[in-house]
Order: C-alpha cells, then sequence, then structure tokens
C-alpha cells in the first residue's frame, strides 16, 4: 500500500529497475548476486593480501586499500537489498533505513573521490619529485591524508540527510531506483525541494570537481615531466606505473560526468535507462578495480606470480 499522507509514510518501496517483467526476475537477482560476490571477493583479497605481503606495505598499495574499502562498503550497502527484492520480492525498506542507506551511498562515494585525490599525490611526488619520495610520502603520510578523505564527507552528509530528513513526504513512497540516494527520496517531498536539492547538488560538485581538478592539473605536470625524460623506453616506464590509477580514475570520473553533462546539454534518458546506467558506473568499477590492482600493478603482480610458482613446485615435488 502507498501511503500520501505526509504522518503515514514509515516505508519506502524500492522499485528497482522499473518495466522489468516477471520472468526476468531470477536472471537479475543472480546476475547482481554475482556482481556482489565479484565485489566482496575481489576486495577482500586485495586487502588480506596487501596486509599479508610485508613488501606491499607501501603508500601506493595502502592507498588501493582504501579505495577497496570504500568499494566493499559500498557493494555491502547497496546491493543486499535489490537483490533481496528480486530474489525474494521483498522492496520495503524502513523509512530511517532508507535515510540510513542514502547517507552511505553519499558518503562513501565522495570519500572515495577524496582517496583519489590522495592517489594522484602520490603519483605526483613519484614522478615529479622522485629522490625526496620516500621522505615525503611515508605510510603514515598516506594514513593522515587519507582519515582526512574518510572524516571529511562525515559531517557534510549528516547535514544533507539532516536537511533531506526535513521534507514533508507526501507525493509517495516510491524510490525510482535500486537503491536509496537523494535525488530519489527528495523528489518524493512536496515543500522546499529545490531549496534541499541544490545544498546537496554544491556538496556533491565540491567532492566531485575539487579532486577531479587537482588529480587533471598533477596528471598534466606528470606528462610534461614525462616529457622532459630523454630516452623514450623512460617515458614508457614511467607512464606505466601510472596505469593503474588512470585506470581507476577514469572508471570512477568519466561515466559521472558524462551523464552530468548530458543532462546539463538536454539530453535526457529515460528512466529505466538513467537506472540502469546509475547502477553500472556505480558498481562495475567495484568489481573492475580488484582486477586492475592485480594484472596491472607490478608488485602484486610479481608478488602474486611468485605465489603461484611456489605453489605450484611444492605440487610438482609431492611424491607420488
Amino acid at each position: 500500500m502507498f501511503y500520501t499522507n505526509v504522518t503515514r509514510i514509515k516505508h519506502f518501496f524500492i522499485l528497482g529497475f522499473p518495466e522489468l517483467s516477471l520472468e526476468y526476475y531470477g536472471p537479475v537477482s543472480a546476475l547482481l548476486f554475482v556482481l556482489f560476490m565479484s565485489i566482496a571477493v575481489g576486495n577482500i583479497f586485495i586487502l588480506v593480501f596487501v596486509k599479508c605481503e610485508r613488501s606491499l606495505h607501501k603508500p601506493t598499495y595502502l592507498i588501493f586499500c582504501h579505495l577497496a574499502l570504500t568499494d566493499l562498503a559500498f557493494g555491502t550497502v547497496t546491493l543486499p537489498k535489490i537483490i533481496s527484492k528480486y530474489w525474494f520480492g521483498d522492496s520495503i525498506i524502513s523509512f530511517y533505513g532508507c535515510f540510513a542507506q542514502m547517507y552511505f551511498v553519499h558518503f562513501l562515494g565522495a570519500a572515495h573521490s577524496f582517496i583519489l585525490m590522495v592517489m594522484a599525490l602520490d603519483r605526483f611526488i613519484a614522478i615529479c619529485a622522485p629522490l625526496r619520495y620516500t621522505v615525503l610520502f611515508t605510510n603514515t603520510t598516506v594514513s593522515v591524508l587519507c582519515g582526512i578523505s574518510w572524516l571529511m564527507p562525515i559531517s557534510w552528509m549528516v547535514g544533507v540527510v539532516i536537511d533531506a530528513l526535513t521534507l514533508p513526504f507526501c507525493n509517495s513512497n516510491i524510490i525510482v531506483q535500486c537503491y536509496c540516494d537523494h535525488i530519489a527520496i527528495t523528489a518524493l517531498g512536496c515543500e522546499n525541494v529545490r531549496e534541499v536539492q541544490v545544498v546537496a547538488f554544491g556538496f556533491a560538485m565540491f567532492c566531485l570537481l575539487l579532486p577531479l581538478g587537482f588529480i587533471v592539473l598533477s596528471y598534466f605536470v606528470i606528462i610534461l615531466a614525462v616529457t622532459r625524460i630523454s630516452s623514450s623506453e623512460g617515458r614508457i616506464k614511467t607512464l606505466s606505473t601510472c596505469m593503474p590509477q588512470l585506470l581507476i580514475t577514469f572508471l570512477f570520473y568519466m561515466p559521472r560526468c558524462f551523464v552530468y553533462l548530458a543532462n546539463n546539454v538536454g539530453f535526457t534518458f529515460s528512466v529505466p535507462v538513467r537506472i540502469v546506467v546509475v547502477m553500472m558506473y556505480s558498481l562495475l568499477p567495484a568489481a573492475v578495480n580488484p582486477v586492475i590492482y592485480c594484472f596491472k600493478t607490478k608488485d602484486i603482480k610479481e608478488n602474486l606470480k611468485k605465489k603461484f610458482f611456489i605453489r605450484k613446485i611444492n605440487i610438482s615435488i609431492k611424491p607420488g
């Protein structure tokens, strides 16, 4: 039952993918479950592997661990509920549960964005000031910067959630999305919606554009520094150390910038397409990033090869 009286809304209804036929509920829930397991297994593996390998206790890999933690947390916050909708028909989320989910969705996104800025700083110092890298960018420095990246959005997002809670909800209780986010929730308000959305949009742009601006500037200076290297082999080798970071940054920012830009120039997606696009750019990078860490990062790849090679030797020399 959908309530329209302001005082009676105690639950929200997660719509998920609109117009999805009942016959596809099983395959969609299975696909989402596989995605969730990929995110969980991949990012837990990165966290455990870096923790256990002392040779990986370096600033770059500590940053990867913080990114893996945000990806793991985001998948855990968003996917179980939508999986239960299509698997068990459980579309209901409590009023305050929805706001709690919204808080973590935007908090984790903001933290991830600022940690990407720390990652760009890591590459900037490593390439532009290599002789001072070990002094300027220690594990302690990374821990402090990443800690700030986690702490800064906490108070901001509390303010955003409290601001949204002040809205009277009288239009509907249907969340037109696969999880509770600010736009989906505030769209259900019936007064002062525009003011609340503008404030939240300002915070979102700050969390998105400030790190992105720093990242673009950092890599611009890095490219200038690389062009000054005399040998082509040296240039390629130096740029290759940035490839994992560039791929991770591209996967996070480019789809978001494309959607925002498309909306601003008047190109609008249909509701079903918009929901699919948001799900893809929100969750696919979380599943792909561990693969990038493993196969595009030299130290992790070499450690994995050693582990596999040693295990292969041990198996081959077993008697019988």
